[in-house]
């Protein structure tokens, strides 16, 4: 079950799944007004996620249910590491910055070409910025790179 339509629908559904901690994967959680990371072992759905209006995949996505509370407990406290981080990462009251902090992290944790496919729109909810910010910042990046 990768395809997004499918995830939204489980989502909307209540259902409860965990990002598998085995992978270099995640799942952008687009909501009105903000975005979350879930990164590898957090879990997704129940009723913390029933206002999705968009998921994102980044990296080769897999999704599993957990097997006892054991697993969904670990998984819960997983996906607020998640969230702090990103939180830590753009605490800053300079919306470049932040978005030059998520960018960094992003493309540390998964690769320039990953970090490539996800949408500016999508950083720029999780940092609290516009879009037109990343997508300076990413421009700037591509300029500096030819100019070598």
């Amino acid at each position: 079950m990768q395809d997004e339509r499918d995830i939204l629908q489980c989502l909307a559904n209540g259902q409860l799944l965990v990002v598998n901690s085995r992978k270099r994967n995640g799942l952008i959680l687009c909501k009105e007004y903000h975005a979350e990371f879930a990164g590898p072992g957090s879990a997704i759905g129940s009723f913390f996620d029933l206002d999705c209006k968009q998921v994102i995949p980044v990296g080769d996505l897999s999704l599993v249910e957990p097997e006892n509370q054991e697993e969904r407990q670990k998984a819960y406290l997983i996906r607020r590491q998640w969230i702090r981080l990103t939180h830590q990462l753009t605490d800053n009251p300079v919306a470049l910055q932040r978005a030059q902090m998520i960018l960094n992290h992003f493309e540390n944790y998964f690769g320039a070409e990953t970090v490539k496919q996800i949408p500016d729109e999508a950083f720029a909810l999780m940092v609290g910025v516009l879009p037109q910010t990343v997508k300076s910042l990413r421009n700037s990046e591509d300029l500096r790179l030819l100019s070598k």
